[in-house]
Parts: C-alpha cells; sequence; structure tokens
C-alpha cells in the first residue's frame, strides 16, 4: 500500500465521511454519494416557477419577482439558488460551525450540476469567467478555519472549469450576524465592508457564490463595488435560499 492511500485509509479511519444531510457515518455506496439515501427525499430544491432576480421560488405560475425583488433595487444581473433553507438547515449551521468542511464535496457537485443543467444554458447571456467566493472577515476565518463559500466554490469551479478567485474581494471590517438584523440595518451593518482588487477589471463577467441568500444584502453590497470597477455582468449562485425572499 502507497504512503498516500496509508494517509487517506488513516483520514477516513479517525474522519469517516459523513452524510451531508443528517450526519450520519457512511457506509458502502453512500460514501461516494456523499449522502444517505434515506436523507436523499429530505432536500428541497427550488423548483419553477422561479424568481427572475434572486432565483427564489415563488407561489404562483403568472408572477415574475418575488417581493423583496419587487421592492428593492439589486446590484446584481441575476441569482440562483439550490435549495429551500429549510430544509439543509442543520447542514448549513454544521458546515459553518462545526467544521464539516467536507459537506463541501456533495453540495458543490450538486450545485455544478444545476448550474450546467440549466442556468448556464438557459439564464445568463455569457457563462462567467471567474467564481468569487462571498468572504469572511480574516479573523472569523481563523476561528472557523476556513470560508465555506470558498470550499463550494473550489467543488463548483472544479466541476465546470471555471477558475476561484479569492484574492478578488475581501472583508476588511468585522460585521454583525446578519440573522440577527432587520432590513435597514442590514444594509448599514455591511456597508464599506468589502475591499475590491483593481484587478477584477479583466473579467467582465463574475459569479458569486455563497452558503445562503436571505434578502441580498451581501451579494448587492460586493455586486455594487464590482459594478464601480466596470465589471458588467454579476450572477451569483447559492447553496439555499432564505425566506427573507
Amino acid at each position: 500500500m502507497k504512503l498516500k492511500e496509508i494517509r487517506e485509509a488513516l483520514r477516513e479511519l479517525l474522519y469517516p465521511p459523513r452524510c451531508a444531510v443528517c450526519d450520519a457515518v457512511l457506509g458502502g455506496e453512500d460514501r461516494r454519494r456523499g449522502i444517505c439515501m434515506d436523507c436523499r427525499g429530505k432536500l428541497r430544491y427550488i423548483r419553477e416557477p422561479r424568481c427572475l432576480k434572486c432565483g427564489g421560488p415563488l407561489s404562483e405560475e403568472t408572477e415574475e419577482y418575488c417581493r423583496n425583488c419587487k421592492e428593492r433595487r439589486h446590484f446584481y444581473d441575476r441569482g440562483f439558488a439550490l435549495y429551500e433553507y429549510g430544509s439543509v438547515r442543520l447542514s448549513v449551521y454544521r458546515f459553518k460551525y462545526a467544521g464539516r468542511k467536507e459537506y463541501a464535496a456533495f453540495f458543490g457537485r450538486e450545485m455544478a450540476y444545476a448550474l450546467q443543467k440549466d442556468f448556464f444554458r438557459y439564464a445568463v447571456k455569457q457563462k462567467p469567467q471567474v467564481l468569487i467566493p462571498v468572504p469572511l472577515y480574516a479573523g472569523k476565518e481563523r476561528i472557523r478555519g476556513y470560508n465555506q463559500a470558498a470550499a463550494l466554490a473550489e467543488v463548483i469551479g472544479r466541476y465546470c472549469g471555471i477558475p476561484v478567485r479569492t484574492d478578488l474581494v475581501r472583508r476588511i471590517r468585522k460585521t454583525r450576524p446578519m440573522k440577527e438584523l432587520n432590513a435597514g440595518e442590514r444594509r448599514g451593518n455591511i456597508k464599506n465592508a468589502f475591499l475590491i482588487s483593481q484587478d477584477v477589471v479583466k473579467s467582465e463577467v463574475v459569479m458569486l457564490i455563497d452558503d445562503i441568500y436571505t434578502t441580498g444584502t451581501t451579494i448587492d453590497e460586493i455586486a455594487r463595488g464590482l459594478r464601480a470597477y466596470g465589471v458588467k455582468q454579476i450572477y451569483y449562485a447559492a447553496m439555499s435560499i432564505g425566506s427573507g425572499t
């Protein structure tokens, strides 16, 4: 057995692969899938009709935009989300706060498949040239050990053949958790929290990657900065979309 295989076997012994939904230890074919068969049916995918702006679910076939997108201006062109947040809420929590970085392999693969099957074919003018994960504040990332958005972006980029750039947008100000704030407080909380690199001018079409989209305040703040540097098309893709839409 080669040294690499020994290390991999030890890693799986100490840190066995777990279901990305229920966190149970996986065995057999489930190890390759990254999810147990019992949990596959628990995932609630965003289906049509979708909002033509944020990509969130609509209650009526005749609607084109959700309430949030009707009431406020967004700085991005169009967005995509894969799951209803409620069905992956505990997964998102463990992914962000309990060290389950390995969940990115399953969720990133699912996002990449859906983006290539639908969004890149029918919803965008041009396939993104670069993926930009929404950054964490440096201190928070050190404590957490990784940025979950960057982990998702790496998997999506690998499957979709799109480079990932973590240096184009930096979070330079510590902000309060958005879930604690109302709409007005969110905008003030995130204002001027990001620094855009001038190197972004080399990309005309970008896609921001995050784990949750609620009202779009964070995505909008980054998109506003990108627009100021002349980025022409800005899309976003999120693993889940919250009830704020």
